[in-house]
C-alpha cells in the first residue's frame, strides 16, 4: 500500500473518530469563536483608491478560510485593526548603461492591532511590509498594480494570520 493511501486512511478514520485534523498550521486559542476585522484605512503618503478595500476583504477572506471562526461586526473574540502606513514603488534594479529601471518594486506596509478577549498573552501591535519586483517590459505600472496588489496582500495575510494563530 502507498504513502499517499495510507495517509488518506489516517485522515479518513481521524475524521470518522471526530478529531479536528487540519494542514493550517494554526493554534486558535480555546474559546475563541468569533472574529472582526475593522476597515483598514490607507494613510500611506501615496494612496491607492482600492487597497483599503482589497487589504480589508483578503484579511477577511484569509481568516475565514483557515479557521473555524465565525466573523461579526463587533464584539468579536478576536480583534484586528489598523491601518495601511505605507505603499511605494521604487527602482530595485537598474538597466545595465542606462538610468533606467529594470526592475520595480511595489511594498506594502500595513500596521496591524491584533487582540484577542479569550487570551491577552497573544495581543500585540505590529507592522507588516511585503513587497513584489516587476519588469517594466510587463506593461506599464498601471496595467500590472491590481495583480501585485493581490499577490502583496496574499503574503501580508498569510503572515498576519500566523503571528495572531501561529505565533511565528
Amino acid at each position: 500500500m502507498s504513502r499517499y493511501s495510507l495517509m488518506l486512511m489516517a485522515i479518513l478514520l481521524a475524521n470518522a473518530c471526530g478529531v479536528k485534523y487540519g494542514f493550517t498550521g494554526g493554534s486558535i486559542p480555546e474559546g475563541t469563536k468569533t472574529y472582526v476585522v475593522e476597515f483598514f484605512e490607507n494613510t500611506a503618503p501615496i494612496v491607492n483608491p482600492t487597497l483599503s478595500q482589497t487589504f480589508t476583504e483578503a484579511l477577511k477572506e484569509r481568516i475565514r478560510n483557515q479557521s473555524g471562526l465565525s466573523q461579526v461586526d463587533a464584539n468579536g473574540d478576536a480583534i484586528f485593526e489598523g491601518r495601511i502606513t505605507g505603499y511605494s514603488i521604487a527602482p530595485a534594479a537598474v538597466e545595465a548603461g542606462t538610468d533606467r529601471a529594470a526592475l520595480n518594486r511595489l511594498s506594502i506596509t500595513v500596521q496591524v492591532k491584533y487582540t484577542n478577549n479569550q487570551k491577552p498573552e497573544d495581543n500585540f501591535d505590529q507592522a507588516f511590509t511585503r513587497f513584489k519586483d516587476f519588469s517594466s517590459a510587463g506593461g506599464s505600472i498601471p496595467a500590472q498594480e491590481e495583480a501585485l496588489i493581490r499577490d502583496i496582500n496574499e503574503m501580508l495575510t498569510e503572515d498576519i494570520f500566523n503571528r495572531a494563530f501561529a505565533n511565528w
